[in-house]
């Protein structure tokens, strides 16, 4: 893991939480053309942890839901447990406190939309909140990106970055890890949709080229460049002809079914952009407005159906805030 600065943390062990519960949002990672350096949180689906101080030290997990039994809960092995338990190594008191977790999953693993990601920055928000938040986000990254290598073997930031920090950010640099938070224009929504299929993370990244033209990459960095100057100057047009991806979408298209038909329908439902949500499966239309972006979404989703694939639908604008703790 990369080198957490180690400071002295006064933990007031009095004051420590019985319980919380947080929830932390899915992500649309890559945003088209920015591989593994951009990424946006949504408003929904996400996931959830519930978490409990209990008198026995040591980090359990107590139960998982809406996994169909696919999570180990073996606190090693599970993302969700063993940052945290990485935590309390780091904070020195991994033998001075016990917590067990339930964790609850409303996203499909392997979606594309940051299942792990989601789950990982839950808990680790949630035993720095029941801490007192000795850590900040920032402090709390580094964490959250060691779920994403045990969850798929490729510490990426592009998912755990906005799932934390909220809005959408870019992964400037990852040694050391540099990470910027871009301005969200308003109007920018994702109408979001899963196909039921099977596309591993793993497989996905196998499938990308080691070697590109430069002809393409410097097409690349200018898109990448031209988005962000889009979203500093809330210019949609900008933002429309920037989200273009020639390095990556070729590839992982091959994947997924109905893709370049799912793109036609998106475009001439006015989005301004169409492309894979991570690693895939899960698509997204990024639309000026809620109306286009549901429009977008729903047309695609009946033309699945027309395809007899089964789907799921979302549309949100650009969660702004990352975890929250809630209250039920």
């Amino acid at each position: 893991m990369e080198a957490v600065v180690k400071k002295q943390y006064q933990i007031d062990f009095g004051a420590v939480l019985s319980e919380v519960h947080v929830f932390a949002p899915a992500t649309v990672a890559n945003m088209i053309c920015g591989f593994d350096i951009l990424g946006f949180a949504v408003d929904y689906p996400g996931d959830e942890v519930q978490m409990f101080r209990v008198p026995e030290p040591g980090v359990r997990i107590r139960s998982i839901k809406g996994d169909e039994g696919r999570l180990p809960v073996d606190p090693e092995r599970n993302t969700v447990s063993a940052c945290v338990k990485m935590l309390l190594a780091h904070l020195g008191i991994e033998n001075e406190i016990g917590v067990e977790i339930d964790l609850i999953k409303h996203m499909p693993i392997g979606s594309g939309l940051g299942s792990s990601s989601a789950s990982t920055v839950a808990g680790l928000f949630a035993i720095n909140s029941l801490l007192g938040n000795p850590l900040t986000k920032a402090e709390l990254l580094p964490f959250c990106v060691e779920g994403e290598r045990l969850a798929c073997g490729h510490g990426h930031a592009d998912n755990v970055a906005p799932a934390l920090m909220g809005g959408i950010t870019l992964v400037r640099g990852y040694d050391p890890l540099d990470v910027i938070k871009l301005p969200v224009p308003e109007e920018l929504y994702a109408g979001i949709v899963f196909p039921k299929v099977d596309v591993p993370t793993r497989d996905a990244r196998q499938l990308i080229k080691e070697k590109v033209y430069l002809r393409d990459a410097v097409t690349q960095w200018g898109n990448i460049a031209g988005l962000v100057a889009g979203l500093y100057e809330k210019d949609y047009a900008l933002i429309s002809r920037s989200m273009h991806d020639v390095l990556i979408e070729p590839t992982r298209a091959i994947l997924i079914p109905e893709f370049y038909a799912m793109k036609d329908i998106a475009l001439q439902e006015g989005a301004l952009s169409f492309g894979i949500s991570g690693s895939g499966p899960s698509v997204v239309a990024i639309s000026k407005g809620k109306e286009i972006a549901e429009r977008a979404a729903t047309a695609i989703q009946e033309h699945l159906t027309r395809s007899e694939i089964e789907s799921f639908k979302y549309v949100s604008s650009v969660n702004i805030d990352g975890p929250k703790i809630i209250n039920k």
